[in-house]
């Protein structure tokens, strides 16, 4: 946890006289190279970035004095948790040499008495503490029996405690008394990226922060201005690129900047910082978009394969797909989103004229199939085999219609979305008509899609087969006349309906189009009115399905189970039965079928003598 050898005049302006002397006074030979993560570690509340609410807060806190006796922070790695809390101790122990301040403020233009060795972690009264591997009770014991004593040379005893949450349960329960009511003298800051972990009774004597991971455009800015403190050219499009992939964490921006420094030895262009972190281009990675938005197989597959080979990782290249799907998504729910500076000018135009494209629902259906094919692709012995068979499923649905879509079309046109006439399989993968096959758009007109191959009474007959799909929405003059055929009708549209009433319906009347019944308790509460609804739906007449109290008859499928075991009865009492089963010990009973008789065959005389059957060409007579 000490950052032994840091200077706290990096980037804070301090006066480099007397005792206290900043960074640029010192050799730059004798301290060596810093990385950029330490040498431009904020040194007070004006160089924390993107914690705005944090600092106002704090600020007017100590203004006022209304200054806690415990901190909280809390958030992802690399967000400025320990160098906030060092910031702090700074700010309690603020002191100047001509003694002009009186006591803790966040105002400190320059390097105080104490500045310098708290930023550095070597104060004598500003004690940090490593929870990961300061765990028990015992080291929580040497804090509270030293909390007693005033502080050696500062105003304020500072205790700074990392990862705060790894704390055992007995160490916590050993702070609680101390942190409630500690010395005056004393202030307690803690750390920590898993706050579930921390028990709530630590977290009521604090003053908890959530410090937020920092915009991507911020952190432009910031590496930006860092680059040029280094005297370094850096594109924008690499610090957009290393914005992105530190995912808000400015620790780790300024690890990347480092490495793609060194990576370019140069100029850090857009194409180094990719290669460096295995990045395809996103120039790229939309036009693979566009080639699976069309259904373009080939196309599709030759990007992918291109990126692959110049270093893109397959999980990358994905995740890449499923980000843009997801800006595409939001681009088409708030528009103005496409405005961010801090994204390519390619991707915002790219990304408006996608959504203005692309429907919800296709862009839906290609986000739930890239969260799974990442999932596959992370866990499979070949990642770029398994990646291609991903592109693959999202390509072959991109000309497909969504299920509103297809019921729609069956209802409109008579048409049939079958999957043999849509995919690109029907195209045979080619880059033919599908290369300048137009996206799917936002209201699709009715498509008439493809049935059959061939023609005539082949495509007749498969349309035919479509005719009951239209079919189950409503069937008007439909009649009813006995419970059976209620069931048998709900089971040819409806077969989880069905499958209910024969396990947990028992019939007690059919009077008409009023239906009455008794439930079982498995029965669930509302289904006499999705009954109700339904027979009204399909049959287009008005039906009332009543719940009696009466017994009713037994269960549909409690009645096929007793006339099956009659059957199995009656069959094991047959003596033919018996004396196979008597052959075969263990045999038994499975299924007891009727067969139905052979009917005779019908002749037909002819005036000459020649027979004729009805299933038969004709046979002579005398055979």
């Amino acid at each position: 946890m000490a950052d032994a050898g840091h200077s706290g005049a990096a980037g804070s302006g301090a006066d480099p006289s007397g005792a206290h002397r900043s960074e640029a006074a010192v050799p730059a030979p004798s301290r060596g190279y810093r990385v950029l993560a330490r040498k431009y570690r904020p040194t007070n509340f004006a160089d924390l970035i993107g914690q705005e609410p944090m600092v106002r807060t704090l600020s007017n806190a100590f203004e006022t004095g209304r200054i806690p006796q415990a901190w909280i922070l809390t958030g992802v790695r690399g967000v400025g948790k320990t160098t906030t809390a060092r910031i702090l101790a700074r700010a309690l122990n603020y002191e100047l040499p001509d003694g002009s301040v009186k006591g803790p403020t966040i105002h400190m233009p320059v390097t105080g008495l104490h500045c310098q060795a708290i930023m550095e972690s070597r104060h004598i009264d500003v004690l940090e503490m490593d929870a990961a591997s300061h765990t028990g009770i015992d080291d929580v014991r040497q804090i509270t029996d030293g909390v007693r004593y005033a502080p050696s040379s500062a105003r304020y005893k500072v205790y700074i405690i990392d990862e705060v949450h790894m704390l055992s349960e007995k160490a916590f329960n050993a702070f609680l008394k101390t942190l409630e009511e500690p010395p005056e003298h004393a202030k307690f800051v803690f750390a920590t990226t898993e706050i579930r972990k921390v028990p709530v009774t630590v977290l009521s004597r604090c003053q908890r922060f959530d410090l937020r991971r920092v915009d991507a455009d911020v952190l432009m800015a910031h590496l930006g201005n860092i680059a040029n403190k280094e005297e370094v050219e850096v594109e924008p499009e690499a610090l957009a690129a290393i914005a992105r992939a530190a995912e808000g964490s400015v620790r780790d921006s300024l690890s990347l900047l480092d490495q793609a420094i060194a990576h370019a030895s140069g100029i850090v262009r857009a194409e180094d910082v990719r290669q460096m972190l295995g990045l395809a281009d996103r120039t790229r990675v939309i036009d693979l978009f566009e080639a699976l938005a069309r259904g373009d197989i080939a196309s599709a597959f030759k990007e992918f394969r291109d990126q692959y080979d110049t270093g893109a990782d397959p999980v990358v290249v994905l995740s890449d797909l499923a980000e843009f799907v997801n800006f595409v998504t939001r681009i088409k729910v708030v528009p103005a989103i496409a405005d961010n500076v801090a994204l390519g000018e390619t991707e915002r135009v790219r990304g408006r004229e996608f959504a203005g494209k692309l429907s919800m629902r296709v862009l839906s259906r290609m986000w739930q199939m890239l969260l799974k094919g990442i999932a596959e692709v992370q866990s499979a012995t070949r990642p770029q085999a398994a990646a291609e068979m991903v592109l693959v499923r999202i390509a072959y649905i991109a000309d497909l219609p969504t299920p509103d879509e297809a019921i729609r079309m069956i209802e409109q046109g008579g048409g049939s979305a079958t999957a043999g006439g849509g995919g690109p399989a029907s195209r045979g993968g080619a880059a033919g008509p599908a290369a300048s096959a137009p996206l799917r758009s936002e209201a699709p007109a009715p498509r008439t899609m493809a049935v059959a191959r061939g023609g005539g009474a082949e495509a007749s007959a498969r349309l035919s087969t479509a005719a009951p799909a239209t079919a189950r929405q409503a069937a008007p003059g439909v009649e009813l006349r006995s419970y059976a055929e209620i069931v048998t009708f709900i089971g040819k549209r409806d077969i989880l309906l069905q499958k209910t009433m024969e396990r947990d319906v028992r019939f007690v009347r059919l009077d008409d189009a009023k239906l009455e019944i008794a439930l079982e308790p498995s029965a669930p509460r509302g289904l006499p009115n999705e009954l109700q609804r339904k027979l009204e739906q399909w049959t287009g007449r008005r039906w009332m399905v009543a719940v009696s109290q009466a017994e009713g008859e037994r269960p549909l499928r409690a009645q096929r189970e007793m006339l099956r075991s009659a059957r199995e009865r009656a069959a094991e009492a047959d003596p033919r039965v018996q004396e196979v089963m008597a052959h075969f010990p263990g045999a038994r009973i499975v299924e007891v079928r009727h067969t139905p008789a052979v009917q005779p065959a019908k002749v037909t005389m002819s005036d000459d003598g020649t027979a004729f059957d009805d299933d038969m060409d004709g046979f002579d007579g005398d055979d």
